[in-house]
């Protein structure tokens, strides 16, 4: 298929570049670009979500965890400095 595509300054130079150093035509680095990041994009549309487990912390009752200050001079004592 013969198409127009309008390619950002910086990408065609990055592109060209992959056709230097590849030694492959053009039209031929474009197509395979486009192809692997098509592929990735749909890789990563099927991969599992990452999940998170709870697991307890073991924390001390009676301490208020909410400031930390606080809660180093409640363990360590007010000279704690």
């Amino acid at each position: 298929m013969r198409t127009t595509l309008t390619l950002d300054d910086d990408v065609a130079a990055k592109l060209r570049a992959e056709a230097r150093r590849s030694g492959e035509p053009f039209k031929q680095v474009v197509n395979r670009v486009l192809r692997t990041g098509l592929n990735v994009r749909a890789q990563a549309a099927c991969a599992a979500p990452f999940k998170v487990r709870a697991r307890p912390l073991g924390l001390r009752p009676g301490l208020n965890y909410d400031k930390v200050s606080e809660l180093i001079e409640q363990i360590e004592g007010p000279l704690h400095r």
